[in-house]
């Protein structure tokens, strides 16, 4: 008979690893996490890195994202090959942070969204729902370690967008006893939370919505007009040397995403290659050249951001400081527009207030599994739109017991 599998969540210091695959499809991040809640900040960072998917997996990741008429094998597939994609990033970043799987508590895996359809995007006939890939058996059965994955489902299941959900981490990590802060992950997507002075869980000020675009269609623009060289605009250089078109960037404001009031979410449905290609044609007819445009759409990512401050978060409370994390916080020039299109705010890194910015969204399903195993909510109400808290994330045990 097989011997029970304890997880180690005593009172002290709890090791996990989290997982997660984002919308611009490159690759695994995978972070080892000290969790301690008699600390302040009460989770510590140990050692971070992305593990890039191989070029030829991307690609077929992609296609399969783009491709409304995927068959089920090919999910079923994907779904088993994302699992051992992220089972070794969880090898590979406990080996790096030296530190052996059998101490390793827990994986939090957010998986890859594969499809994201919330109630309030849901037209008649269709059943608001939510798919993450990245099966959570292979990844236990590769580590030999507890698995808490499929964070969204609940929350959807609740009536609510099943996103963001990084806000839980934003609120341990970031929350200031004196300052309003925006905090604005840059991603494939982007998504502000707002955190208010001396906010606390169950503040009725505590929101956080997707923006819309991030790095997503600057990535997919700098790929096209290099024939598939580059990978993303780095530093912003490719915007830096080009002109905003005005009236381009006036059309893409008027996309209907951004008047629409939180609680909401978006994605690479709304905001992905068939909206490129709308504005590379569009670009076309009005002879804006390369460099333009890639100048106009980081202007969009800019101006969504600050619109998006300005209609829902500035009603709610001060704001002192917008602090941005992923990605984005990397390219130049679209720091350089966010600060001027906010100017009575202060436009920090996550990095200038002591936070590794890019590795915060897999902390946050480091968090979550935690507070899944204690038992306590993962979801905010406030934020989702779910009708009530919840616990969230389903707990896949490996199927045998660690071993020293």
């Amino acid at each position: 008979m097989m011997s029970a599998i304890t997880i180690k969540l005593d009172r002290g210091i709890v090791l996990a690893i989290g997982l997660m695959s984002g919308t611009s499809h490159d690759g695994v991040s995978a972070a080892v996490v000290e969790l301690d809640e008699r600390s302040r900040p009460p989770a510590r960072l140990i050692a971070f890195h992305t593990f890039s998917y191989p070029a030829r997996f991307r690609k077929e990741l992609l296609a399969a994202s783009a491709d409304e008429k995927i068959g089920a094998g090919a999910i079923s597939t994907l779904n088993f090959a994302l699992g051992r994609e992220f089972g070794r990033a969880a090898i590979e970043i406990a080996r790096r942070a030296h530190v052996a799987l059998s101490d390793v508590a827990f994986i939090g895996s957010h998986g890859h969204t594969f499809f994201h359809l919330p109630p309030r995007r849901a037209a008649r006939g269709q059943v608001a729902s939510t798919m993450q890939l990245g099966e959570s058996a292979v990844i236990a059965a590769a580590t030999g370690v507890p698995v808490v994955a499929d964070f969204r489902t609940m929350d959807i299941a609740l009536g609510g967008e099943g996103a963001p959900l990084a806000p839980l981490a934003h609120l341990w990590l970031l929350a200031d006893p004196t300052r309003g802060r925006v905090v604005q992950n840059i991603g494939g997507i982007g998504n502000a939370t707002y955190i208010p002075p001396r906010a606390r869980l169950g503040d009725a000020d505590l929101i956080a919505f997707h923006t819309g675009p991030g790095n997503m269609m600057l990535d997919a623009l700098a790929s096209r007009i290099s024939g598939g060289r580059l990978r993303m605009d780095r530093d912003g250089r490719i915007a830096a040397s080009g002109h905003v078109n005005e009236p381009l960037l006036a059309k893409l404001m008027r996309n209907p995403y951004f008047r629409r009031r939180p609680p909401k979410s978006t994605g690479r449905e709304e905001f992905g290659t068939h909206l490129v290609d709308r504005i590379v044609a569009d670009a076309r007819r009005m002879k804006i050249v390369d460099h333009d445009l890639v100048a106009t759409v980081t202007a969009l990512t800019a101006r969504s951001i600050a619109d998006a401050c300005r209609r829902f978060i500035f009603p709610r409370g001060p704001v002192v400081q917008l602090i941005v994390t992923g990605g984005g916080a990397q390219n130049r020039t679209l720091m350089r527009m966010i600060a001027a299109e906010l100017p009575n705010l202060e436009v920090i890194t996550a990095a200038d207030v002591g936070v590794d910015g890019n590795a915060l969204e897999t902390v946050a399903f480091a968090i979550l599994g935690y507070q899944m195993l204690r038992g306590r909510q993962g979801n905010i109400p406030t934020v989702t739109g779910a009708r009530a808290p919840a616990v969230l994330g389903k707990l896949t045990l490996p199927p045998r017991p660690v071993t020293k």
